[in-house]
Parts: structure tokens; C-alpha cells; sequence
């Protein structure tokens, strides 16, 4: 379950605002190759998304008038975003197109996140040209010209990461005395493959794409922070085996309380959301209930029985809290078994499967449709889509947090545990990772 991509045009996708410089011309390669793409994913959309009746949307309509719009496209990237805003007319946060790798990876050398209705920066990466002109506790009014608030971060993180990545991005910014001022950042550009070849099985692009996987996993594990009867634990992602969730708890609970951020933290796989609910009650738990094409399972968490953590509970949650980590939290709400903290998550939770596709014979590309298979529907009767949590205690860092790396959530999560724990020191505990260039 991926995070929610939200109205594309608003960003001007299939205009210029977000559009990467320069791309190249139209091939007629290119168009057709798009065009084959958009098909696909009217195809995909048709015959697996859950609402058969794509909430009153004229989806053969949408895409003649799509089909029409990549014919007069004047690049690729631009016909890139066409097929991506195809697929906005479900409004759907697990919907959405994830274009073909590019033999490049743009590193923007600054994190931005929701705080409130807000976007500001967080985290600046050492020796970047951003490092030379931005700061920690900077508030994010605009990029490239796009007003920016909290419901369109994702939607930007989307156009610069997947889908129109950016030689440089224009912010507009306001710091944590009021000033304004604009600032334009260069990306720094790391190369990678244009071609990999994966017919030697003992050949350098196998043992480089291993490496990457390795890399990967290092930068999703789990982070434990332990003290006296509290534990701490980091979790990044709900991608983890029922072993290492075992594990994990084993470690848990030999503690009298857990304080579970999952801060950032945008979902995964659902096996891992039941196993993680089961660990943390003493009976079966149901989750959701899951609505699509046909009838389904629920989500239950089966209990650990004598295994289960049963001490006290704390969740931490923000506005990049997505899909399962949601459902833990609510579930966590529903059923009184602690406390949630922080800001309100991101509302984007389906369930959702990717349908990769390719396209050519001797040189490849790749690119996924990722459809959503089922909405949940919770104890309380309500989806979380679009909605999100709403913590028991609404804790946001300030600009002045944000700009000396303070974590007053956190010091307050311990603080409910009966820890003492300062918000700057509490901003220390886990320091933020850059991922290798």
C-alpha cells in the first residue's frame, strides 16, 4: 500500500509548472510507446479496481480525451504525466502510474513534510547546495510556482521523485521569523545504468543489483532505543517476516511500556499489520473489512496469546503516517488499547497490487500500474481514506523545534511513560539517514 498521489493537475503537470527543462522532442517511438502505456492502464483500471462504477468517473470517455492529449504531447515526459492524471479521476490514494527507472537518480538535498496544514523543511543534507541556502524550520509557500500546503506535499514528492524529476527546484520561503525570500536549489545528479543486463547470473549488474537491495534493507531496519522499563522502537516500514516481528516483540516485552513511532512510516504489506496488531492484544482483533469487486476477508490481528505485549502503549503519528501504520493507530483508538500522538496522518488507506507491465524485445522498459483491489472499512463503519487519524493528543515540533532538530512528540510520548526526556535530546535518539549516493 503506497501513499496518496492526490489531483495531479492542480500541480500543472500536463502544462509546465513542475515539468522537468528541456526535455526532449516526441519520437514517434515515443508516442506510441505512451500511448500503449495509457491503454494499459485504462485496461488494468477496468478490470481490477474494486468500484466497478469508478465513483461515476466516464472512464472510456476520460480516455479518448487522454489518448487525444498524448497524440499532441510535445515530450515523453509530458506524455508521462498525462497518463499519471488519467488515473486522477479516481481520486484515489492507491491508484497511480510508477513510470519506467531512469538511468539517473536527482537527489534534491532537502526533506519538506507536513506539520498542520503547513509544509516545512526538515532535514538539509550536508554539502548540498541546498545546505548553502536553506534551513531546518523553513516554511515551504511554494515550489516552482505551485502553492504548496499540506495536501499537495505528496503530490510534489510524487512529480519530483517518480514522475518529472527537477535540475533544479525555485522555493518560495518563509523562515521562522516571518521573513520571505526566494531560493533556487540545484540538484545534484547521480548516474546510474542505462542498460541492465541480467542474463549472467554471476555478472557485475547482478551483484550491483543485490548490493542496492542490501543497501535498501540497511536503510528500512528497525531502530530500538532502550531505558530502563521503556523501549523505543522506530519502525520505518510494515515490511517485515513474522519472525522478525516475533523477534521483535520478544525484545518488547521485556519492557513495561513501548512507545511505537511511526512517524513517516508509509504502510506495507497487510500479513505485517495483522501479525504487529496480534502482538499487541490479548485476543482477536478485526482491522477492517475489506470492500471489492467481490466478497473478501477481513483483516483480522490474531492474537500472540501469552506472547502479546501487554504493557502500556504509545503511537506516534504525522502527516507522512500512511495506509497501514493508519490502521494501527485507529485500531489502537478503537479498542482503547493506548494512546496516539502527534499530528494527524496522511488518509491514505486502501489496498492496493501492482500490475507491472514492458514494452520492446532487445532493450526493455519497465514501468507498474498500481490498482487499488479493496477499501477498508473499520470497527466504527468509516474509511480512512482521505481522512486520516486524528491523534488523542495533537503534539507539533514548531519552526524553532524544526530549526535546532527538537522532538517535543516524542519527549511528550515519553513523558506519558514516566520518562523525563528533553525535546532536543529526544530529537537525537534517532538520527535522520541520508541514503548513499
Amino acid at each position: 500500500m503506497r501513499r496518496l498521489i492526490g489531483s495531479l493537475m492542480l500541480l500543472g503537470l500536463c502544462g509546465t509548472a513542475l515539468v522537468a527543462q528541456n526535455p526532449p522532442a516526441m519520437d514517434t517511438l515515443s508516442r506510441t510507446r505512451a500511448r500503449v502505456m495509457l491503454q494499459q492502464a485504462h485496461d488494468t483500471v477496468k478490470k481490477h479496481y474494486y468500484d466497478v462504477r469508478f465513483h461515476g468517473a466516464d472512464l472510456e470517455a476520460r480516455f479518448r480525451e487522454y489518448d487525444q492529449r498524448i497524440q499532441k504531447a510535445g515530450s515523453f515526459n509530458e506524455a508521462l504525466a498525462i497518463i499519471a492524471d488519467y488515473l486522477n479521476a479516481l481520486d484515489d490514494s492507491h491508484t497511480y502510474f510508477v513510470p519506467p527507472m531512469r538511468p539517473y537518480r536527482f537527489e534534491y538535498g532537502y526533506v519538506f513534510q507536513a506539520v498542520g496544514d503547513a509544509a516545512f523543511i526538515t532535514q538539509i543534507r550536508p554539502g548540498s547546495d541546498a545546505a548553502a541556502k536553506l534551513n531546518r524550520g523553513d516554511r515551504i509557500l511554494a515550489v516552482n510556482g505551485v502553492p504548496l500546503n499540506r495536501a499537495g506535499i505528496q503530490q510534489v514528492w510524487y512529480v519530483l521523485n517518480q514522475l518529472a524529476p527537477q535540475p533544479a527546484t525555485t522555493l518560495t520561503l518563509m523562515n521562522p521569523a516571518g521573513a520571505t525570500r526566494q531560493e533556487t536549489v540545484v540538484t545534484a545528479t547521480v548516474q546510474g545504468k542505462r542498460q541492465w543486463n541480467f542474463a549472467n547470473l554471476d555478472g557485475e549488474d547482478v551483484w550491483e543489483f543485490i548490493r542496492e537491495m542490501e543497501n535498501q534493507d540497511e536503510f528500512l531496519r528497525q531502530r530500538f532505543v532502550e531505558s530502563g522499563d521503556v523501549i523505543v522502537w522506530k519502525m520505518p516500514a510494515f515490511e517485515m517476516a513474522d519472525a522478525d516481528v516475533d523477534a521483535a516483540f520478544d525484545r518488547v516485552r521485556k519492557h513495561g511500556s513501548l512507545v511505537l513511532d511511526l512517524r513517516g512510516n508509509p504502510g506495507g504489506a497487510t500479513v505485517t499489520l495483522e501479525r504487529i496488531v496480534g502482538s499487541v492484544f490479548d485476543h482477536d482483533v478485526p482491522i477492517g473489512q475489506r470492500v471489492g469487486r467481490s466478497t473478501m476477508k477481513p483483516l483480522v490481528g490474531k492474537t500472540r496469546g501469552a506472547k502479546a505485549f501487554a504493557g502500556k502503549l504509545v503511537v506516534l503519528v504525522d502527516g507522512a503516517s500512511a495506509s497501514a501504520a493508519e490502521l494501527f493507530a485507529r485500531v489502537v483508538q478503537l479498542e482503547k488499547r493506548g494512546t496516539v500522538i502527534g499530528d494527524r496522518s496522511s488518509g491514505s488507506v486502501m489496498e492496493a497490487r501492482g500490475y507491472p507491465e514492458f514494452q520492446g524485445s532487445d532493450t526493455q522498459i519497465y514501468y507498474t500500474f498500481i490498482v487499488t483491489s479493496a477499501d477498508l472499512i473499520m470497527k466504527d463503519g468509516k474509511s480512512l481514506e482521505h481522512v486520516g487519524v486524528t491523534p488523542d493528543e495533537i503534539v507539533l515540533p514548531t519552526a524553532a523545534d524544526l530549526a535546532k532538530g527538537a522532538d517535543p512528540v516524542l519527549a511528550r510520548a515519553a513523558a506519558l511513560v514516566g520518562v523525563d526526556l528533553d525535546p532536543v535530546t529526544a530529537g537525537q535518539l534517532f538520527p535522520f539517514e541520508w541514503r548513499n549516493r
